[in-house]
Parts: structure tokens; sequence; C-alpha cells
């Protein structure tokens, strides 16, 4: 957009302090439209004559911002007034914050250092045809704002006393424009409220809040107070064993709010950051702490949900709920890990265990779109890809199963959404991928020699280990076939060459082989016959339902083997296995926790131990969905509803229920590109009832029983 705009910072050093910017203006002329385009470095939040311009919060969101940064316009023609203000205020936002918390590196001090301000304009459509800019220039004003602090980890610290006042000039800084795109991703808004369950009084004596629903977002409070009085709140996910307020798990994130009141009824929540909560510690408040004076806002990407799950046990709803908080919570423009600790980063394997469960859970076109092209961005010229993205820890290096994203995303997205312009986006960044694999392999057609997070938090890991006992270069060669694979299938979607690529996935195939003939671990079981490289692989699921069984039935796989574990077992004649783990309750298992009470997935099995106490503080998110992607095993296994490859996007379905009945009955829909699917069965006293409603043509696929189905409903008894 030409607005011949500059960028604009604030004249003097504010320190800790959000500038506002300001411009002022007057639309006596009549005017028929006008839009305000607006981007920041760092997180804005903009107000017309006193009135936020759009529900879009934490604009522009989170970008590779060396390369790309979105702009946002809006529609303002309905608040304009005579005498017209517009203030912007700007905080650190992702963009130079202190990220990661937990270590400083060269680029953590570069990006903390960068300035922050605003680039856009006001377009203006007269009556009679004139049109107006007023683009961001030293004609623009700023101020010290009462927002004091603002920082994504730490939280808000707001006097709202302040009123700027002493408007200073605008300066010029010199930074790119050719880095700015229009708005690509989801916007990030208030998507629901939450109210409080219960106060509670704590054996320490604390005030604490509880939601009753762990969330992503910020509370809003009302309060009648006089000038200088003060609010402290401070942010945790549990409590401790004793019942008393915990957040030792946000390590060095302060998370807290810190405002000082004016005089009279006020109503405040933070602008320019957010918090994953479910308890407030009430450190400071003038007068009675009353649940109706907070609500929780509930911040996520504006995803719409496709996806529902539902069955006669209530633990496992009380699982299902989890799995979509747990998605709503850590989709707030990035896929992140967790919402709450000094981390909260785009970490590429967990959004690639996942992928598939969140593309049937909510429609994440858009919001996967933007990131793989962040990715893309931020892919290094070996090819390499980073272990989060944006790629905040470039020094780390890149690891199997993380940097596979590059691959298996896109093929995801275009699986379910059916739309190849993903893979024509992203083709170039995938080959660039595989081709780094085999540029920095030890040994031809296996990944040896690399640097990698194993199956990380697996079960069977050495003492003091967090990375699982699965052979790294063992999962390091699956997935280089698999991205290699997906190469090959991308490219003949296009309609392009994958000689190449066929015959490296074929090396890989009988390298792999060759170098991996056992299995040791319950995860090199799962991955060998889940991505077809195992020789035998109904002897290998055999072998992975003994090792299973003989273990008491315990799941010991970690973030790569736990995704697939349950698809492998059903596919090859364990189903009972399969459900056996599903609905186990002791540790470790995926209704632990909902006995413990979590109300979102963990990140750890244990993430409370069966004694009461915390796995440690060190790494204890209880707000992480990658375990969550037992959900796709639901949809695909327990209720039958398979994609197929041949019909992206849901063109066509095949429908193949696996009951058991140790689920009265299980319901799963998908509400696609194509069409809604329903897939219900029920044991009742006459037999096991299959209830089907589909909107696109279908494979049914019950009791032995093949039927090509047309588009409706359907019932079969088996």
């Amino acid at each position: 957009m030409n607005l011949q705009s500059k960028w604009i910072t604030a004249s003097g050093d504010t320190k800790d302090v959000c500038p506002v910017f300001r411009k002022v203006w007057n639309s006596s002329k009549p005017v028929v439209k006008a839009e305000l385009c607006l981007t920041a470095l760092g997180v804005y939040e903009a107000k017309l004559n006193g009135k936020r311009v759009s529900n879009y919060v934490l604009a522009p969101g989170w970008t590779a911002y060396d390369k790309r940064l979105q702009y946002q316009v809006y529609d303002i023609t309905e608040m304009l007034q005579e005498e017209n203000e517009l203030r912007v205020t700007v905080g650190r936002g992702w963009f130079s914050s202190q990220m990661p918390g937990w270590t400083v590196s060269e680029d953590r001090i570069r990006r903390a250092a960068r300035p922050r301000g605003i680039w856009g304009g006001i377009r203006l459509f007269f009556a009679d045809g004139e049109e107006q800019i007023l683009p961001t220039d030293d004609s623009w004003s700023w101020d010290y704002s009462e927002v004091r602090f603002s920082e994504i980890y730490d939280g808000e610290t707001v006097d709202a006393r302040i009123r700027p006042e002493d408007w200073k000039a605008a300066e010029l800084l010199e930074w790119p424009q050719e880095i700015l795109i229009p708005q690509e991703g989801e916007e990030i808004c208030e998507m629901e409220r939450v109210s409080v369950r219960q106060i509670l009084h704590t054996p320490a004596g604390e005030t604490v809040l509880d939601f009753g629903q762990e969330v992503t977002g910020y509370v809003e409070f009302t309060v009648d107070a006089k000038a200088g009085d003060r609010v402290r709140i401070l942010h945790g996910e549990v409590l401790d064993q004793n019942g008393n307020f915990y957040n030792g798990n946000y390590r060095s994130a302060k998370a807290e709010i810190n405002y000082t009141c004016r005089d009279g009824v006020q109503t405040y929540h933070p602008s320019l950051t957010y918090f994953g909560f479910r308890y407030l510690k009430i450190e400071e408040f003038p007068g009675e702490v009353r649940p109706e004076q907070f609500s929780a806002v509930v911040v996520y990407s504006n995803i719409r949900r496709t996806g529902g799950l539902k069955c006669s046990d209530p633990m496992v709803n009380q699982l299902f709920s989890n799995i979509f908080w747990g998605q709503k919570g850590n989709f707030l423009d990035v896929p992140t890990d967790c919402p709450q600790r000094d981390e909260r980063l785009g970490w590429t394997g967990d959004a690639q265990v996942f992928i598939k469960t969140a593309s049937y859970n909510y429609d994440v076109d858009k919001f996967f779109r933007k990131w793989l092209k962040d990715m893309a961005a931020d892919q290094r010229a070996d090819g390499g890809i980073g272990q989060v993205i944006p790629d905040y820890l470039p020094e780390g290096a890149p690891s199997a199963a993380w940097g596979d994203a590059a691959v298996i995303c896109p093929w995801q997205i275009y699986l379910t959404y059916g739309d190849r312009e993903v893979l024509e986006d992203q083709f170039e960044c995938m080959k660039k991928w595989v081709d780094y694999i085999t540029d920095s392999t030890r040994d031809p057609y296996l990944w040896t020699g690399g640097e990698h997070f194993g199956d990380w938090l697996g079960l069977d890991a050495p003492s003091g280990s967090y990375k699982g006992s699965t052979r790294e270069d063992f999962i390091a060669t699956v997935f280089y076939a698999h991205s290699a694979e997906l190469v090959v299938k991308a490219a003949r979607v296009l309609g392009k060459d994958a000689g190449e690529y066929e015959a490296l996935y074929e090396n890989i195939v009988k390298a792999f082989r060759k170098a991996f003939p056992e299995y040791l671990t319950q995860t090199e079981h799962v991955l060998a016959v889940h991505f077809h490289l195992a020789e035998d692989p109904q002897k290998a699921a055999d072998a992975l339902a003994d090792m299973i069984e003989k273990d008491g039935c315990r799941i010991r796989t970690g973030f790569v083997g736990t995704p697939y574990i349950l698809h492998v077992l059903s596919e090859y004649g364990h189903n009972d296995l399969a459900y056996t783990l599903f609905l186990r309750k002791k540790y470790p298992s995926w209704l632990f926790s909902v006995e413990q009470g979590a109300t979102t997935v963990w990140e750890h099995w244990d993430g409370i131990m069966e004694n009461g106490e915390f796995w440690s503080e060190d790494m204890n998110s209880f707000n992480h969905y990658a375990y969550g992607s037992v959900a796709d095993w639901v949809y695909e296994k327990a209720a039958g509803i398979c994609l197929q490859e041949e019909y992206p996007g849901f063109e066509k379905v095949v429908i193949r229920p696996m009951p058991d009945e140790r689920l009265e009955w299980l319901e799963a829909s998908i509400d696609t590109r194509s069409g809604k699917i329903t897939s219900k069965w029920t044991h009742t006293p006459e037999g096991l009832r299959y209830e089907i409603r589909t909107e696109v043509p279908a494979v049914i696929e019950i009791g032995g029983k093949r039927i090509e189905a047309a588009p409706g409903d359907y019932t079969f008894w088996g």
C-alpha cells in the first residue's frame, strides 16, 4: 500500500515505558470512506476518539520480523467525528522482549535492543471524489503512556492516573519497508470469557481466584478506588499439594499485573501482553474481592471449530475438552508449546505431531499457512529448519522430527483442506530441508551424526535424560525417509519431476532396513511400522503389543512415538490394547491428568505425580498440546473417519469405525471443506448400532461389508 509513509519512533529514550503516538485531524469535509493502515515494531493498541479500532489484539502478530511484518487495514468510517484523534500505544510484544527467558544469546540481545515504532497512515475518501492521506511522519507526536511496562513474559504495569499531555514531535526511523506484507494470518481476538468459579482462602492465607479452567489471555477487573490505590495480581496454573498458590513452573516469567488506580469506578485489562493461567493470586486490591469484579478474557487466533468428540465416559469427555482448550491456548498466532512460562515459542516438533488433530478440531488452514511462510523465510542458508519458528533459537541445531515440520505440516494442510497452493508455496522449503539432511549426514541414506531431541520425554529415558531410549539415528532416519516420501508425493500433486527424491526414498528404506534390523523400544516399533519401513509390519506390531502387555500395559513413548502408537495397534489387530492404553487411568496415561483435575493437556504424563508433588519446576507446563494428538486416533480409528490421500479435502471419505465395549457410545464429527461427516456407534441391548451422517460421498466399511454411499444418513447393525 503506497501511503508515502515513514517509520516513526519516540524522539527520546522511553526505557520500559510504552510510547503512545498521536495524530489529530479535522474531518469537516464529508467523508464517504476512511481507512487506517497500521503496523508496529512491537505490538500495538490503536484507539480512535477513545475507542479501539478493531477486535484484533496483540497486532500485528508474530512473524519472522526481519523478513516479514504484517500490516493491518481497518475501516474507520463509522468512527469518524469532526475532530479526530488517533492514539497508538506500542509495547515490546514478541518483537523486542527478552525471549526466550532461559538463555542469553547474541541474537536475543540484538532483538531486545530493537526500537519500537509504527508505520501506516489514514486514507480519507471524500464525497466530492477527492482523497487525502495522513501518513506516519514527523508531523505525528508522541508521549509516555500510562503503560509503564509491558513484556510478554513479565506482564504489565499501568498507572491509570497518568494522562499524556506533553506531546513531542515523533522522530523518523530508518527501518526497511520492503518487509511489509498484508495481514496473512488469522487475527488474534478476545474469543470467550470465563467467570470466577470460586474465591479460595488458602492455608497460607492467600486470596486466590479459581476460574475452573486453564485459559490463555488476561483478566479484566472492575474496581471502585481512590487515586493511588494499587492492584497487584500473580498468575498460576495449579495449586500446590497443600492447596496454596503456585507458579514456580513459570521459571523466570514474572507474569504479574501491577495497576495503580485513578479516582472512581474503572475497568482494566492488559492490552499489550497475555498470560496462561487458571488461578490468580490477589496480592493487593482496594476493598473486598468479589467474584463478579473479575472475568478471564480468553484470547487466541480466530480459528473456527470444525471437530466434535464426545462419548459415554465423563472422564474421556474431559480429556476431549482438555485437548480443545489446549489447542486454543497455544494457537495464538503461532503454534506455541505453552502459554505461561518464559518460553511460548513455536516449537516445530510439537506442531508437526499435533497438526492432524489441530486441522480436524479447527479450521487452521490460514493459521498454518502464515506460519509456514515464516518457516520458509527463516530457513537457514544450508536448508536447515530451526527448532522454533520464528527462529528465536538460531544457535540451536536442526533436529529430526522437529525440522521435518517443514514437510509434514504443508502436506497435512493440503490433505485436510484440499488446496494445493500450500504445496506450491512451500515446495522449495520442503526440498531444501531434505537436501539439508542429505548434505549433513555422516552416512549416505541414513541420518547419522546430528544433534536431536530424540523421543523427547520418553518414559524409557535413562536417568537424568529427557530424550527417551530410542536411538537418535533411528528416529532421524525414519523422518528422513518420511520427508523424502512426502516431497515425492507433493511433487506428483504439483506435476513436478520427483525422480531424484523417489530414488532417494528407496535408498533410505534399504539403508534403514540394513542398519536397523531389530527394534529395541516401543517408539522404534511404532515408527518402523507407522512409516512403512518394517519389512514385516505385522510381526513388528505384534512384538510391540507383546512388549506393552509384558510391561503392564504401560506406555513408554515420548513426543515422537506417542502420536502414532494407538494407530499402529488398531491397524494391526490390537484395537483392544489401543483402547486399554487410551482408557487407562493410572500413570502413565491420558486420563491420569484428568483424574488429577487437569483442564488442559500436560507436558509430562506426571506433571503432578501420584504423591501430589510436582515433576519439577524446570520444565513442567500444564498446558502443552502435543499429547493431545491422540484425538486424531479417536477421529480416524475409534470413530473411523478416514481421510484419503487420493481425495484431499475430504472429497470422498472412508468410514470404518472400530468400537470397544468399554465405551457405551462414541461420536465424532468433522466439518470439512467438502461437507460435514459424523460417525457414532452405540452398544444397545439389541446389538451394536452405527449411525453415519455424511455430506460427502463415502465408502462405509462395517461388519465386513463395504458400501459405496452417497451423501445421506445411514444406520447399520453389527
